[in-house]
């Protein structure tokens, strides 16, 4: 064998870890802190997997051999030719397969201590889902609860800078939760990142103290919740902010302010509301954005919407809620919420 192996638990052995998949690949999810250094480009995988198909796999191999080793030659010459003798570099595909293997090859008859990945990326993302698996139980958590615009994001925030332990789902997913909650300009992680991402918090946090999360459904967005955190939430400690409807109100006026700037963008997704309210009430709604009046609008939504279908869903599912710490919060400016989170 030209080349070393190592295993996923000897990650931090190396001083890179060379991802060699395609952008596209990549881009869906990779190992931590690895950089891309792709030996087909997507349209080059495209055609050597149409040439696999279509005529044979040694006209395949031949044609693919060309393009890996061209772009191999690129990346030592623009990436690692300064790197010392002393380098050793970590290469992964998707199973630890030719790809990865052309690469530490090479790499390795150069003289430096090229090691491949066993199993690949697929070994990885084996690893993540079964950690997402168990490690949720191993933490004692306190679920922030409380309808829509309540300020427990916000809060959250004010906890973290007191010294608390925080995991933010909603940061993570790139979405505040609600229908409405998608950010402008910022799609969300896929799925595959998202899980890589949570699990990297999760091996951050204390097990011998509390974790601070905000209550959510089992889907942020398009993004789906691990079933063992959802659990290990609801049955954790509960605390039940409580906001009048007016200051609700102007916060998420000043958290959705992209909507009040982009009324129409605001009426087109409001239409999935449709199926719940019906079309008179989509119109009542709309007249109110068109005239401005996004502070009557919002009170509207709060109280025929949010409110009822969120209190259904959180009673029914948070088991300690009904004996939860109640937290008045009549101003939501982050020094009034740091002042409360240091009462906690």
């Amino acid at each position: 064998m030209l080349f070393r192996t190592a295993k996923l638990a000897q990650l931090a052995e190396f001083d890179d870890i060379i991802d060699v998949r395609t952008p596209s690949e990549f881009a869906e999810d990779h190992l931590p802190g690895a950089i891309n250094c792709p030996v087909f480009s997507d349209e080059e995988r495209i055609i050597v997997g149409t040439l696999y198909k279509q005529l044979s796999p040694f006209e395949a191999r031949k044609v693919g051999a060309a393009m890996v080793a061209k772009n191999i030659a690129r990346h030592i010459e623009t990436r690692f030719f300064d790197h010392p003798k002393s380098w050793r570099p970590l290469i992964y595909c998707w199973r630890g397969g030719q790809r990865s293997g052309a690469m530490s090859i090479i790499l390795s008859q150069i003289g430096w201590a090229a090691h491949k990945l066993e199993g690949g990326y697929k070994t990885y993302r084996r690893d993540v889902l079964e950690q997402l698996e168990t490690l949720p139980q191993n933490f004692t958590w306190c679920v922030i609860c409380g309808p829509t615009g309540s300020g427990k994001s916000r809060l959250l925030t004010a906890l973290s800078e007191t010294g608390r332990q925080v995991l933010d789902l909603e940061h993570l997913a790139q979405h505040r939760g609600s229908m409405l909650g998608r950010l402008p300009e910022q799609a969300q992680p896929t799925q595959k990142c998202f899980d890589s991402a949570l699990l990297q918090a999760l091996q951050k946090l204390d097990p011998n103290q509390p974790v601070y999360v905000e209550a959510e459904s089992n889907k942020i967005g398009l993004i789906t919740l691990p079933p063992a955190l959802i659990l290990a939430m609801h049955a954790g400690e509960c605390y039940l902010v409580k906001t009048p409807i007016n200051t609700r109100v102007e916060g998420l006026l000043e958290d959705y302010h992209h909507y009040v700037t982009h009324p129409e963008q605001l009426i087109s997704h409001m239409q999935n509301l449709h199926r719940f309210h019906g079309e008179k009430q989509l119109q009542h709604w709309t007249a109110l954005i068109r005239a401005g009046d996004f502070n009557t609008m919002v009170g509207e939504l709060l109280t025929l919407h949010y409110d009822p279908s969120y209190l259904r869903a959180t009673f029914k599912h948070y088991t300690h809620l009904s004996r939860a710490q109640d937290i008045p919060l009549e101003d939501l400016s982050a020094d009034a919420l740091r002042k409360v989170a240091g009462t906690l």
